[in-house]
């Protein structure tokens, strides 16, 4: 999961409406969700982190540390379910690119040797989004649909940065085509699918990280595209650093 860095608010106020805040956001983070790491070019919606329903966290409607970005899939998954912030990884304060594996076939997995703690904490995120969900476990033919959906939306990304990276590894020195790979991974999202196709090259892991807009600010990763551990939080946010 691509992570991220919001950065100090624009503004000194909180945000009221609370909408208002989206195009700051996307301006710093892009039009993706910012856990199924889609493109959302339409539609994408202000996420609160900890759901503005609950009593306890009412205050926090427009309040910019809690705010991502998430499409309708993510976000109606996610629904009123509390957030305890120490209890998860997240991709604003924690480096989530390193608790995650994705792999050809579409899924989406923690990452092996994680302590048990991380590895709790990893899952509790899968979870909190529907991101651990498979088909054939899904409790509703609407949800099965939303699975197969990103599945296969993962899988295709997949394919296209493998066509990419074959063209690439016949053609290494040829930089405009180094370039076109960058646009077409901006185009069709899913940045952890194309760090991990292109793990080797690590060129292309450095301009990936350049192109999707808050992921170099994040500080989760250097010169070279490699992760850096535990994450920066830069932001100083709370339950930070936690991978």
């Amino acid at each position: 999961m691509r992570p991220v860095r919001r950065g100090p608010s624009p503004q000194t106020e909180d945000y009221s409406p609370y909408t208002a805040a989206l195009a700051p956001l996307v301006a710093r983070m892009g039009l993706y969700c910012s856990y199924c790491e889609r493109p959302i070019p339409t539609n994408l919606a202000v996420e609160h982190i900890q759901p503005k329903a609950l009593a306890p966290y009412a205050g926090l409607i427009g309040r910019w540390t809690n705010y991502l970005l998430g499409c309708v899939n993510c976000n109606s998954t996610k629904g009123d379910r509390d957030a305890v912030l120490a209890e998860l990884l997240l991709p604003d304060r924690d480096n989530t690119a390193a608790a995650f594996l994705y792999t050809a076939d579409g899924r989406v997995q923690v990452a092996p040797k994680l302590t048990a703690a991380r590895t709790r904490k990893a899952q509790a995120l899968l979870a909190l989004v529907g991101l651990d969900k498979a088909a054939t476990a899904s409790s509703s033919s609407n949800e099965a649909q939303v699975a197969l959906d990103r599945v296969s939306q993962r899988m295709q990304a997949w394919l296209e940065a493998s066509e990419a990276r074959a063209e690439l590894r016949a053609q290494p020195q040829l930089e405009p085509l180094r370039r076109m790979i960058v646009k077409l991974a901006q185009a069709r999202g899913f940045f952890s699918v194309w760090m991990t196709v292109f793990a080797d090259d690590a060129d292309m892991r450095a301009r990936l990280v350049k192109a999707f807009p808050g992921t170099a600010e994040s500080g989760c990763f250097d010169s070279q595209g490699a992760l850096v551990r535990p994450a920066p939080n830069p932001d100083q946010l709370k339950s930070g650093r936690k991978i």
